[in-house]
């Protein structure tokens, strides 16, 4: 039987094979749950994550899906509806009010609350392309990509150790994804978990968009997960110059990345990294 010990993690019982033998014994898991965000009462969409940090959550999101380019766009943003079986708010369901200055490529005006035709369900799996092709991102980002102080190879190396040492979710269930923003000295900021790895960036981009931070051209974004094309928008789409993911990246990933002119480095490790476009903003890398 499922205990949540939070809504970040929830103990379970497990048998577990070890050594040949079977033992029963207690596990953590991490929590997972629906958010539905909805735009003046109208849902727009339903993402699968860890509960926590979900109001930065949405301004990330709705950042990554041009329908806000800053915090000032949201008047409001409560909690709604979304009961249990015994009537207690289950703090599953947001609902947004866009400001008058709000604009979508695919609304009409904020002020009436009227949302993109399409609605969409995601999962803690799979992120969303807010669009279907490069050249329709390109047509929506707001900013461009400049040149970041360039990284130090060493840096880089160190990054996803720093980034495990303050996990704090990771160390206690072993399954949930981390983004942070990184420092050219390697300092951490905004560090978020998640299971969806594209949650865990939304959290920490919209973090920085509530602290009126954008765009973000002084920092990389740094990743425990694979580098998928998602990814690599939500990026260029917050004006971050350079993306660090400890494992591989995808090949449309690769390919946006060298349209937008952003840096894509992957395969992270204190052994090494590949660099997969951009390669200027890391020291020594020309050759």
């Amino acid at each position: 039987m499922l205990e949540p010990v939070s809504r970040v993690t929830v103990r379970t019982p497990v048998r577990r094979f070890h050594n040949g033998v079977f033992t029963s014994r207690p596990d953590m898991v991490a929590g997972e749950e629906p958010l539905e965000i909805r735009i003046g009462g109208r849902s727009l969409t339903v993402t699968m994550r860890t509960p926590g940090h979900d109001i930065e959550l949405v301004h990330g999101f709705l950042h990554a899906e041009g329908l806000i380019a800053a915090a000032d766009d949201i008047s409001e943003i409560r909690y709604c509806d979304g009961v249990d079986e015994q009537g207690r708010n289950t703090y599953n369901v947001l609902d947004v009010t866009l400001s008058p200055t709000a604009t979508s490529p695919t609304a009409t005006t904020a002020s009436s609350a009227v949302i993109p035709a399409r609605s969409f369900t995601t999962t803690s799996a799979c992120g969303v392309c807010g669009t279907a092709s490069i050249e329709g991102l390109q047509r929506r980002m707001r900013y461009r990509l400049t040149d970041l102080p360039a990284f130090a190879p060493t840096t880089i190396i160190a990054l996803p150790d720093r980034l495990r040492a303050r996990q704090q979710a990771f160390r206690t269930t072993g399954g949930v994804h981390a983004a942070a923003l990184v420092n050219p000295d390697g300092q951490l900021d905004h560090l978020r978990e998640d299971v969806g790895r594209h949650n865990a960036v939304d959290k920490v981009i919209g973090t920085a968009v509530m602290a009126h931070e954008l765009p973000i051209s002084g920092r990389a974004l740094l990743t425990s997960s694979r580098a998928s094309f998602e990814l690599v928008q939500k990026a260029a789409m917050a004006g971050i110059g350079m993306l660090v993911a400890v494992s591989a990246p995808s090949s449309l990933a690769v390919q946006l990345a060298e349209e937008t002119g952003l840096t894509l480095i992957g395969f992270t490790s204190a052994a090494g990294f590949n660099i997969y476009s951009g390669a200027r903003r890391v020291r020594g890398s020309a050759g």
